[in-house]
């Protein structure tokens, strides 16, 4: 099976769905990453917070970790939109990799990249058959994340983990929260199914 997981920054693919990512390449699985912006940004003050080059860097860390083929896309961080740009460079991997299953962001994220992104992704995928969504932040919205489909990652919690401590900037600016953020929802979503860690998708498609 051809998987495509796609996401607007680095950091994004790996908080929602490492754990997935890395059972489907222990399973044998082709797995590709789209990470849509260059993933740098200033933060209100027009401080550097992390720079592209940090955050490919360790975006490329964090997937080698996931074993899972990076693809970069070049829009600018807060600067992307649901435009034919996005949906053609999705469409391109879509039908070049010949993907079968798609993981990304939920539709309901108020974060303005991963809303677009969210929105590209459900335009430009209408012919893949499989399409769940995943939450990479904690953010409230004024819509529910409706978690409907579960994926056991008991055994691949640590390569999670690792592959979110790749990105060392991050890491140093939040601490451990996003770590131990993720954790739990892993331990809540697993007892909801009875295992140890689950992830847990809200389901667009599932054609058999």
């Amino acid at each position: 099976m051809n998987v495509l997981a796609i996401g607007a920054h680095f950091d994004d693919i790996e908080l929602g769905c490492g754990g997935t990512l890395a059972k489907h390449v222990a399973s044998g699985d082709n797995v590709y990453a789209y990470v849509a912006t260059l993933s740098g940004f200033t933060n209100h003050n027009n401080i550097e917070i992390r720079s592209n080059d940090t955050a490919t860097k360790e975006g490329e860390n964090a997937m080698a970790i996931l074993g899972v083929k990076l693809i970069k896309g070049s829009f600018k961080t807060l600067q992307i939109e649901f435009t034919d740009d996005l949906n053609l460079e999705i469409i391109k991997i879509i039908e070049d990799k010949k993907i079968d299953l798609v993981y990304t962001h939920w539709i309901g994220d108020i974060h303005h990249d991963h809303q677009a992104v969210s929105r590209s992704s459900l335009h430009s995928c209408r012919h893949v058959p499989r399409l769940l969504m995943y939450r990479s932040n904690w953010y409230h919205s004024n819509i529910d994340f409706r978690g409907n489909f579960y994926v056991d990652i008991s055994d691949f919690w640590e390569v999670k983990k690792l592959s979110i401590e790749a990105h060392v900037s991050e890491m140093n600016r939040t601490g451990s929260k996003w770590i131990a953020f993720f954790h739990n929802e892993a331990i809540n979503a697993g007892q909801r199914i009875d295992v140890d860690k689950a992830e847990v998708f809200e389901v667009v498609k599932w054609l058999n």
